[in-house]
């Protein structure tokens, strides 16, 4: 995966692109959209993050059909994790 520099001051920080080619511009809108919400809201403590859902939702799709298209499973990526047993069970060895 192929990572641009973007130039922030005398500091790089990496862009990282999506996985599929064709999601990249969406990548980079819903980016700059949550950057902005978590900017300019979240941290004046307005925590209502559905000014990002739309784009997000196109982006979610174009992943999703993105990993589709190279083969590669998702059937863990609507399933929730974070405050559930998932979240604390150990791998099992390979």
């Amino acid at each position: 995966m192929e990572v641009n520099q973007v130039d922030f001051g005398q500091e790089f920080i990496g862009e990282m692109k999506s996985i599929g080619e064709n999601c990249d511009e969406l990548k980079k809108q819903y980016d700059a959209c949550f950057n902005t919400w978590f900017a300019e809201k979240f941290l004046k403590g307005k925590t209502d993050d559905s000014v990002c859902a739309p784009i997000f939702k196109i982006y979610q799709q174009c992943v999703k059909d993105a990993m589709r298209d190279q083969q590669i499973e998702f059937k863990e990526i609507d399933s929730d994790h974070l405050g559930s047993d998932k979240e604390f069970k150990k791998p099992t060895p390979s």
